[in-house]
């Protein structure tokens, strides 16, 4: 699989060796390992909130600290984070696109965060969505990678690839980063079928394509669907998931309830948002109708 990801990214211009990669029980592994690496206890990390949740988890786990930074205009606020940074802060992380919001940040206030940023902190860059992104804008984390700076980028087959039940990612930093990585990861992490497919997937151009075309389309029928429904707002997102934002005398239990009722799952992530994935066309219009249905339409 390396052997594979080397080639893939070589053919895109970028010159990565083994010693440059590391591959995980799915990313979600990877953000344990680089936690269990770089953070100790009273040692503190600093991530946005709502993000993905186990940034936190993790931290805690060790006894360190999340510093957890509101979002500014439903993205990372990089500038707020990085005045969160203090000479106990060992990492950043940076969800982009963000779950569950499905925003993203910008090429110019990455570049700004990454040159405002002190030399010694690893800023651990989730990327599980970066094949959806359509964004021409989308911050080019890799150029970090090869200026040897102390990034990790984190990838993974759960998501465009549809390899989740299999748990099979990957991580790129510079060749110390995942020294030192590897000294804490367990031998036999991943298993030979993961890594099989992982390889298999990523050489299949042609489904790739008609999955993000799938999504494309999916979510345009969303966007048009959910502006007809005048009580809610959505956000426009960089994924295959849309962040739905409630009026505050409903609930998103209330909304979870009715539409698991319905046969419709979704997904609360916070008192009055829900996250719903953009699926096959049948799938989108049965959350429409029966998301319709719950608002009396």
């Amino acid at each position: 699989l390396k052997n594979a990801l080397c080639e893939f990214f070589a053919k895109k211009g970028v010159n990565i060796s083994h010693d440059e990669i590391i591959l995980g029980n799915g990313s979600n592994e990877l953000i344990d390992i680089a936690v269990k690496t770089y953070l100790g206890p009273s040692d503190e990390a600093v991530m946005a909130k709502p993000s993905f949740v186990v940034y936190a988890m993790s931290v805690t786990s060790q006894g360190g600290i999340p510093k957890e930074v509101p979002l500014r205009d439903w993205k990372h606020d990089l500038k707020g984070m990085l005045k969160e940074v203090t000479d106990r802060t060992k990492i950043v992380f940076i969800s982009n696109p963000n779950n569950p919001t499905g925003t993203m940040n910008y090429k110019k206030e990455f570049a700004e965060f990454m040159e405002a940023l002190p030399d010694g902190i690893l800023v651990i860059v989730d990327e599980a969505y970066y094949e959806y992104v359509t964004d021409p804008e989308y911050p080019d984390t890799l150029k970090y990678f090869q200026e040897g700076k102390d990034i990790l980028i984190l990838r993974t087959f759960s998501k465009a690839y549809g390899l989740a039940s299999l748990r099979i990612g990957y991580g790129i930093a510079k060749k110390e980063i995942i020294t030192e990585m590897n000294k804490i990861r367990e031998p036999f992490n991943t298993n030979t079928i993961a890594q099989i497919s992982a390889e298999t997937a990523l050489k299949d151009d042609k489904h790739l394509k008609k999955v993000l075309k799938i999504n494309e389309k999916g979510k345009k029928y969303l966007y048009s669907e959910l502006k007809k429904i005048k009580e809610i707002k959505y956000l426009p997102t960089q994924t295959n998931f849309i962040y739905i934002i409630l009026p505050e005398s409903v609930s998103s239990k209330q909304v979870f309830d009715f539409l698991l009722k319905n046969g419709v799952i979704i997904r609360p992530v916070g008192p009055n948002q829900i996250r719903v994935t953009i699926g096959l066309p049948e799938e989108n219009k049965a959350f429409i109708n029966a998301l319709k249905k719950f608002f009396g339409g």
